[in-house]
């Protein structure tokens, strides 16, 4: 029998270790230079993470308790794609991580394409000084609206309960990691990036130029950008802004002003649809 509470002490362990460990080696190892001093990167630290915290708390007191009762319901009357097909439970786990990946893969694309979704989304890409701690900086309208959609998506696949927390600590410590102000070596970069998303891979898709934005949106296992042709690379990565140029404003930077992002109009309702000219500085290939 698993253990559900442990493995959920085990996922908050994780989290905060790998916020620790992200945190001294961007101190260390820098790939942009994002502060000019301390005090800007622990304001830039708080601001993000208090949204966070906002976040796991809502989801801790109203859906966690949502999701188990979901996969637990569907689990005893056998329902659900992978109830279905019979699977060993090795199997069954596994074939549950790539569903959820699969599905935060489309639901990050869609929050590009919809307009009311880019609304809610563009609080995470108005982040110019993207490091460990822009991966806890979603909105919270964006959590309600994912957590809520993952209650028929848990008994559609047939999840088991632990292996939404098993797939939550795994794919949280990617993103922590790929979102880090920090590169690997070229040549661990073009092999580490062909399994799971990588700081560089990643910063592309926070660049400021649209097509770089609309790209790579996998957030654990890099291969649905390779097979939905949504990869992209960059030549220099050195090179790349992060953050959107109509969100600079430090109004849009504090707690206060992130939460009132979606309601403002600060940029179009969502990103223009633009095709790469081959005359263009910004380099990169679409697989």
């Amino acid at each position: 029998m698993i253990d559900l509470a442990a493995l959920q002490t085990t996922q908050a362990v994780a989290a905060l270790a790998g916020l620790a460990a992200l945190l001294l080696l961007e101190s260390a190892h820098p790939f942009f230079e994002l502060f000019r001093a301390r005090r800007e990167r622990s304001r830039h630290l708080v601001r993000n993470l208090v949204l966070g915290a906002i976040n796991s708390v809502i989801v801790a007191v109203v859906f966690a308790g949502l999701w188990v009762a979901a996969a637990v319901w569907a689990e005893a009357r056998g329902l659900g794609l992978l109830n279905a097909v019979g699977l060993p439970p090795w199997a069954h786990a596994l074939g549950a991580v790539l569903a959820l990946d699969a599905w935060t893969y489309a639901w990050h694309r869609m929050n590009h394409r919809v307009p009311f979704l880019w609304r809610f989304h563009r609080v995470h890409h108005s982040d110019a000084q993207m490091d460990v701690t822009t991966a806890s900086r979603f909105h919270t309208g964006e959590i309600v609206l994912s957590s809520l959609l993952r209650l028929p998506l848990i008994v559609a696949l047939g999840v088991y309960a632990w292996e939404l927390v098993l797939y939550e600590t795994l794919m949280f410590a990617v993103v922590q990691f790929h979102h880090a102000n920090v590169a690997l070596p070229p040549r661990v970069e073009a092999v580490v990036n062909k399994v799971i998303v990588t700081p560089t891979m990643h910063k592309v898709h926070h660049s400021r130029w649209q097509p770089e934005t609309d790209s790579n949106y996998s957030a654990m296992l890099s291969v649905w950008d390779r097979l939905f042709r949504s990869f992209r690379q960059r030549e220099r990565p050195d090179e790349i802004r992060l953050g959107l140029d109509a969100c600079d404003d430090d109004a849009f930077q504090s707690v206060a002003g992130m939460l009132r992002t979606p309601f403002a109009h600060a940029t179009p309702p969502a990103p223009p649809r633009r095709t790469p000219h081959r005359n263009n500085p910004h380099t990169g290939d679409v697989a």
